[in-house]
């Protein structure tokens, strides 16, 4: 099955899901499919790749922190359920998707139930792993496995719990999973062990956590949580405790983020001074219902980003990406056209030396016409032509390579570098000035698409809000 064909398959097998489970995102695939279309005329994407995979279809929460940090404590609670072990020490090195069942009782399936599903964010992702650690793709039940649980706090959403974040010696593979679960949740909850109150010694781990944040424009995803945080009860210093963290992130690179505290109550000690308790149980049972709220409300959440991510992404292909192209492929032109200049010049001062010194050229000065007569003259010149032209294709190659280097090849929108190499093709003219793709046509279906994300966002907020007053 080629790539084109296996994508095919997916976004059908996601359209067939969504029309039972929200109908509505059926359209938003149509106008993904179109806007793939548009990329890949440009090079952006590759054939058989789509801005679909992006992006996560489900919500999607995923928990990340450090191994002791309460993970799997939060995550039991949270289902009602004691299905993740606890303890001080690594108790799973895998990243665990955890999705709803009807059935009664939990199970554990391997990870190539994600990998070998197209419903799941998680499909084909042992490519990925391969093309950052050589033979790791293949020995993918190593980093992933799926639960499916019957708890009703489930339903509707997928839940990811992350091994302890400085495990096995931060693989970039691990790391690589990582970075991919960022970019594909709805909610990000960031853990770390409140019993620890100097996180300068984890500046590592923090730098990495918040490198998703500090580059988006959906950083308000991100929760940062000091669980366990009970044990500061005793010196009742919680907030200089939460102060130094907030500090740690700031040096980190980010300069937003609230922290919310946890800890479980089941095992939790109370300390001597009831005031000072009550505080601690108060403060954690506002944060924990804050937490759970905005789990609860990332269905809605969900269509609203795919939206966005669509409006967003047409909107990047046309003010970023083009422009960039077109400023390239000036570049390029002008690098192209001054390097002809001079090897040209250069390779007909070369060839007139010798035709001169060895006789030829004297000859044709003197007697202009005998050169149409003249074999070997015909031959020089045509000989001459051939090598220009070969000398301007290797000049125009040379020139794409070496402007494309300072192309991304990992944008959003796409990988420019390809993009650019592309419209800069042997059988492109030199002079074209929109990159190759690009036309007057392919804005205004950029501009259709954008209209029919405006018309959707309003469907789905009649859902909510009626200014108006009136019922419909």
């Amino acid at each position: 099955m080629t790539p084109v064909q296996r994508m095919r398959n997916r976004l059908d097998s996601l359209q067939k899901h969504l029309k039972d489970e929200n109908p509505i995102l059926v359209d938003v695939v149509d106008r993904y499919k179109k806007l793939d279309s548009i990329a890949q005329k440009i090079g952006l994407l590759k054939l058989g790749e789509s801005y679909t995979t992006q992006i996560s279809w489900w919500p999607l929460i995923s928990v990340l922190g450090t191994f002791s940090a309460g993970k799997s404590s939060f995550i039991n609670s949270y289902l009602g359920l004691k299905l993740q072990d606890t303890g001080n020490q690594a108790v799973d090195d895998r990243f665990t998707v955890i999705s709803y069942s009807s059935d009664s009782e939990s199970r554990t399936l391997p990870g190539i139930a994600l990998d070998s599903d197209p419903r799941f964010p998680f499909y084909q992702i042992s490519e990925q792993i391969e093309s950052v650690a050589t033979g790791e793709g293949a020995k993918i039940d190593n980093y992933l496995q799926m639960k499916v649980v019957p708890s009703e706090s489930l339903r509707g959403k997928i839940l990811i719990d992350s091994p302890g974040f400085d495990a096995d010696e931060q693989r970039k593979s691990t790391l690589k999973l990582t970075d991919h679960i960022i970019d594909l949740s709805d909610l990000v909850l960031v853990m770390f062990d409140g019993r620890h109150p100097e996180p300068g010694a984890m500046q590592d781990t923090l730098e990495h956590l918040v490198k998703g944040a500090q580059r988006r424009n959906d950083s308000s995803k991100f929760l940062f949580i000091l669980n366990q945080i009970d044990t500061s009860a005793k010196e009742d210093n919680l907030e200089s405790i939460v102060a130094a963290w907030q500090k740690a992130l700031v040096q980190a690179g980010l300069s937003s983020g609230r922290f919310f505290i946890l800890f479980n109550k089941d095992i939790a000690e109370p300390v001597e001074d009831e005031a000072v308790w009550a505080r601690y149980v108060a403060k954690r049972d506002t944060d924990y219902a804050a937490i759970t709220q905005r789990m609860e409300e990332i269905n809605t959440e969900r269509v609203y980003r795919l939206l966005g991510n669509l409006e967003s992404l047409s909107n990047q292909i046309e003010q970023q990406a083009v422009p960039q192209l077109s400023l390239a492929r000036a570049r390029w032109r002008k690098r192209v056209l001054s390097f002809d200049a001079m090897a040209l010049s250069f390779l007909a001062a070369v060839v007139g030396s010798l035709l001169w010194v060895f006789g030829p050229l004297k000859q044709w000065v003197s007697n202009p016409v005998g050169l149409i007569d003249d074999l070997f003259g015909i031959s020089i010149i045509a000989i001459f032509v051939i090598a220009c032209l070969a000398l301007h294709f290797f000049i125009r190659r040379w020139a794409a390579k070496k402007i494309s280097k300072s192309l991304s090849s990992e944008e959003n929108y796409g990988n420019l570098k390809a993009a650019f190499l592309k419209s800069t093709r042997f059988w492109t003219s030199l002079f074209r000035i929109k990159p190759v793709g690009w036309s007057k046509r392919i804005g205004g279906r950029l501009f259709a698409i954008r209209n029919d994300v405006d018309q959707l966002i309003q469907k789905l907020n009649d859902n909510f809000s009626r200014p108006s007053g009136k019922e419909s």
